[in-house]
């Protein structure tokens, strides 16, 4: 079994191009064909917004349970797994959906003086915006379940740099070691 590895941005932008292109081509194909641009309604954003400031909660109480902070009750092992694999969930699920998003909104850019596509446009835009909100909210989440392999709970590395590698100094939940 693999030692869970933290999430690439690379990873993530790759999956935003792509699924900016399927909503893109989806827009387009659609525009096409029936001349109407695909309706994107305006609780899209609200539910994505509402998912990142969520997401946010959860990595801000969670903080100094995972950071073993004085006086927090640390969190246990199996609830620290369960958060970071949902840190992981959430950075790559928001990176599709906010690449689809952005696909949309671009491609309803040049339909944006009808109403329809204005709205579209609007709507898209808000949406890959509150998408970005929900990565950006679960890597730093993820980044909050790095554990050092020291075991200090200082988070440095036993070599004495100030901040962990993240290949070499911080093993992740999960890991067989």
């Amino acid at each position: 079994m693999n030692p869970m590895t933290p999430t690439r941005l690379r990873l993530l932008m790759g999956l935003a191009v792509l699924a900016a292109a399927v909503g893109w081509g989806a827009l387009t194909m659609v525009e096409g064909r029936s001349g109407r641009v695909i309706p994107v309604p305006w609780l899209a954003p609200a539910t994505l917004w509402f998912l990142a400031l969520a997401l946010l909660l959860w990595a801000l109480l969670a903080r100094p349970r995972l950071l073993r902070k004085p006086g927090a009750r640390p969190m246990p092992p199996l609830l620290a797994a369960r958060t970071a694999a949902l840190a992981m969930a959430a950075s790559r699920a928001g990176s599709l959906v906010a690449g689809f998003y952005a696909g949309l909104a671009i491609g309803a850019f040049g339909a944006r003086t009808t109403p329809a596509g204005a709205a579209t446009m609007w709507a898209a835009a808000a949406s890959a915006i509150g998408s970005v909100g929900l990565v950006a909210a679960a890597l730093w989440l993820e980044r909050l379940c790095r554990l050092p392999l020291d075991g200090d709970g200082s988070g440095r590395a036993s070599t004495g740099r100030r901040r962990p590698d993240p290949d070499a100094s911080a093993a992740r939940i999960g890991s067989p070691t």
